[in-house]
């Protein structure tokens, strides 16, 4: 539409400036005629016609139009009695030689000539819209079909390769790189689905040698308490590693887009549990947790999973708790543990569920990071309120 405007108005200034050269070119030409014959012979007729009128007068002679008098040398417009005219002056010894054309037949053919540009503009417009979009759906048809292939690849699945129904140009080139990028992201599940494989075996094998071991050292009834205590750490800390391998190969799985079976867990009988669990690390610390249980409820998880997420939130407000209490309460929307421990900074608030983040004690960890993916994946909030020195309230919505 830009380039059509702008063709059109070059056109119509080129042709309207055309036009008032060839007239003042014509008019000029006539009067120099007549002035030569009027010079020859001062009753020469002047040009005239029913478009062309002729003056011949000197300064203050009477029955010339007023608008004609005053005139200088040079190709003038003027309007007289309700028209317009292009008059051409030329001086010669006092006299006015003035020549009249009459401009309505020239105002109607630009009036013509304006409606046959605009015609012409909104064809063009039109046609090259057409053109356009014609030409844009073949050149852009390749790419929604390469667009439509791609939306339905599976990576685990070995289709046929893209490059072979595209031809060779940037789009075959780009179908290219989808194949090899697909090559490589099939490797990479292949080697995650073996890793995730060879880790459940590998792991849950020592594991439970561990777990049985355990169970029959804790059967000796010759044991004494601070064998039993460190025997017993054991266990709990097999039960852990144990839970949380399986929670990361759950996630794992999930990730992948493989069907992880859920069953009704008791969010009341698991935070019981994992709060006696964790008990132990009351020990040598001015410290006492208190379990509140308002409501009952269960929710459709993964127990273990639950229980990785209730255990690092009870075990962090122990750990970063001296004196003083951790309060962990259920209600009808989710679970609190307040504590009031040393707090979190602003600073720390930002990164504490970075992976392998290092927490005001030192020490590297996955926990609230894992906590945040389990949350993500079921669709929980985790919010935090802490004040340095105070304490720290986890808020836990399901």
């Amino acid at each position: 539409m830009l380039v059509s405007v702008g063709l059109a108005g070059s056109l119509y200034l080129l042709a309207i400036d055309m036009e008032a050269r060839l007239i003042a070119e014509t008019l000029s030409a006539e009067l120099e005629d007549y002035m030569v014959r009027f010079e020859a012979d001062p009753r020469a007729l002047p040009p005239a016609s029913t478009m062309i009128h002729t003056y011949v007068f000197l300064p203050g002679t009477m029955g010339v139009p007023e608008a004609l008098r005053e005139l200088p040398a040079g190709l003038h417009q003027v309007h007289m009695e309700g028209k317009e005219y292009y008059a051409e002056v030329r001086l010669n010894d006092e006299r006015h030689f003035i020549v009249l054309y009459d401009a309505e037949q020239i105002r109607h053919r630009e009036n013509q000539f304006e409606l046959f540009l605009g015609i012409g503009m909104l064809v063009m417009t039109l046609a090259s819209a057409l053109l356009g979009f014609w030409l844009a759906r073949r050149v852009i048809s390749p790419v929604r079909e390469l667009a439509t292939r791609v939306s339905t690849l599976c990576p685990e699945a070995h289709g046929a390769p893209l490059a072979g129904d595209f031809p060779h140009d940037e789009v075959g080139t780009l179908a290219s790189e989808f194949d090899a990028y697909l090559q490589r992201l099939a490797a990479f599940i292949e080697r995650e689905q073996s890793f995730t494989a060879d880790v459940s075996h590998e792991l849950r094998t020592p594991l439970a040698v561990i777990e049985g071991a355990v169970d029959v050292l804790l059967e000796d009834p010759g044991m004494d308490a601070a064998r039993r205590s460190r025997v017993e750490r054991i266990a709990r800390s097999a039960h852990d590693m144990s839970e949380l391998v399986t929670v990361l190969l759950l996630l794992a799985r999930e990730e992948r887009g493989d069907r992880v079976a859920e069953y009704d867990c008791a969010v009341g009988e698991m935070l019981q549990q994992v709060v006696e669990e964790h008990r132990h690390l009351l020990h040598r610390k001015s410290l006492e947790i208190k379990l509140d249980i308002q409501a009952q409820m269960s929710l459709s998880v993964a127990c273990p999973m639950l229980r990785v997420v209730l255990a690092n939130l009870i075990r962090n407000a122990i750990a970063y708790t001296d004196r003083g209490q951790v309060h962990v309460s259920l209600d009808g929307a989710g679970i609190s543990v307040k504590d009031t421990g040393i707090g979190i900074s602003e600073q720390q608030m930002q990164r504490i569920f970075d992976r392998y983040y290092t927490g005001p004690t030192g020490g590297e960890c996955i926990g609230l990071s894992l906590v945040k993916r389990i949350c993500r994946r079921y669709g929980w909030s985790i919010d935090i309120e802490s004040h340095e020195g105070l304490g720290t309230i986890f808020r836990l919505s399901f």
